[in-house]
């Protein structure tokens, strides 16, 4: 398949998750503003979120795609089908346990996120972790769903079931926060409901993709299956490359833990503002980033195994053009474009005019880091295709001491924008580090004509900004 078209298949499916992202933030917004309700409810979403891309979409991929790549590469679908099904049999095991321990701790785990949070929200942020952390379990076999079918080049499928979830949290939304409160029930728990259903939606999505390529999953439920599965040279390997994985994955979610307990202590919406300013930075991150990631990682897994250095390189250095050309100017329009943009997207109803002050600043902190928040899915394929995990782990360590010296210079000063500054800068750093080793080691070396081709989208993004703010500007309503 064409590089240029797969990627472009993955991020047409992506904007529709973003599209509906935003539709749903925005519905949120509208139903609860940035409160401490609000609050409540993006802490107890941020819990099953953070386990996903720790276990699920992080370590597990970062260990299990290669892994997959390679073995169909090298020893045919029969070995494949064998591999996968040990691996799914032990994920399935895990997520169970890991449900259950997660439902009886979530008062702890809710404490550790946002110890900052009022009683009434920690209340609700708590009874909503219990509605959902079993989502946690079905969007990680999404995630084992989503390697398989990238593996057989089935990109359409995995890009899209993300569009399900946010359906479904609009309609529960929409339909259940007037029913709740009708009934009693405190409204925001609607939200909960929305992202199981979403969860079992997505997770059904999968079944039919995987059963026309002939790797649906066959999960063993016994003792002895379990134990089987367990010794299976696969699997181990699989968790012995989790484990720098999962260690690298872990500063990142660490850096949003703590980001997530210093906003809970800022102000009341310091921590809902920040989501929602997220949702506009993950709009070029997702269509570029993570687009690009899911192309690549296959991509350079099979040239890391045939021994093709050049086309490696070459594949990097696509990659990051595209990253250079499209996301500059996504960054360009997040610094001087932010207000106009939380204004006319959320700026209604509960939504007041001081929650759109407090989410253009973190709007404009993104902005700042976008090129290297995109880069880094570029980049770090380059690693996690030669099974290179702890390269990433040791740049990481340094980077998230190095985000809590920004924040300490930051947040003081810019309240919640400095929340999403630091990590932006970081992501800067960290993104820099790691294309410095590959070209260090001569696994990445730039194709001619760089130079040119980036003051060309520097000039163009520069003219670009100065139009957008020439343009008439759009004031909130007070």
């Amino acid at each position: 398949m064409n590089l240029l078209r797969a990627a472009s298949i993955v991020s047409v499916m992506t904007l529709a998750s973003r599209i509906t992202g935003l539709v749903r933030e925005v519905v949120v917004a509208a139903l609860f503003g940035a409160t401490s309700t609000a609050d409540a409810y993006q802490i107890a979403f941020r819990i099953p979120n953070l386990l996903r891309r720790l276990f699920a979409e992080g370590a597990f991929s970062q260990a299990f795609v290669p892994m997959l790549a390679a073995t169909r590469a090298n020893e045919g679908d029969a070995v494949t089908r064998d591999l996968v099904d040990a691996v799914a049999t032990v994920l399935l095991w895990a997520l169970i346990a890991t449900s259950i321990i997660g439902v009886l701790a979530a008062p702890a785990l809710i404490w550790m996120m946002a110890s900052g949070l009022s009683a009434d929200a920690t209340q609700d942020s708590t009874v909503m972790l219990r509605i959902m952390f079993p989502y946690i379990a079905m969007i990680s076999l999404v995630a084992l769903a989503a390697g398989i079918l990238n593996t057989w080049k089935r990109f359409a499928v995995p890009a899209v079931t993300p569009v399900l979830l946010n359906v479904a949290s609009i309609l529960s939304a929409l339909a259940l926060v007037p029913w709740f409160r009708s009934i009693g029930v405190q409204p925001v728990y609607a939200l909960a409901v929305g992202v199981m259903i979403g969860g079992v939606l997505q997770l059904g999505a999968q079944i039919p993709a995987l059963r026309q390529i002939g790797m649906l999953p066959h999960f063993s439920l016994t003792w002895a299956g379990l134990k089987r599965s367990w010794q299976h040279p696969g699997v181990r390997r699989v968790l012995t490359m989790m484990g720098p994985a999962l260690l690298g994955v872990s500063v990142a979610q660490l850096s949003l833990l703590i980001n997530s307990q210093i906003a809970s202590h800022l102000f009341e919406g310091a921590v809902s503002s920040l989501t929602y300013a997220d949702r506009l930075m993950e709009f070029p991150t997702a269509m570029l980033g993570v687009a690009l990631g899911a192309v690549l990682m296959q991509q350079l897994t099979t040239a890391q195994a045939r021994g093709e250095r050049e086309t490696y390189s070459a594949l990097l250095d696509w990659g990051l053009r595209l990253v250079v050309l499209l996301a500059l100017p996504c960054a360009v329009a997040l610094l001087v474009f932010a207000e106009p943009m939380v204004a006319t997207l959320y700026h209604r109803k509960a939504f007041t005019v001081l929650h759109v002050q407090y989410t253009s600043a973190a709007v404009m902190g993104w902005g700042v880091g976008l090129l290297g928040l995109v880069g880094l899915k570029v980049v770090a394929p380059g690693y996690f295709a030669r099974q290179d995990m702890r390269t990433p782990v040791r740049v990481a360590i340094v980077v998230l001491g190095l985000t809590q010296v920004f924040n300490l210079m930051f947040v003081p000063w810019l309240g919640n924008a400095g929340l999403s500054l630091s990590i932006g800068l970081a992501a800067l750093v960290n993104c820099g580090w790691l294309l410095w080793g590959l070209k260090r080691d001569g696994s990445y070396s730039p194709a001619p004509g760089w130079l040119g081709f980036a003051w060309k989208v520097v000039l163009a993004s520069l003219v670009m900004g100065a139009a957008i703010t020439d343009l008439p500007e759009k004031k909130p309503r007070e």
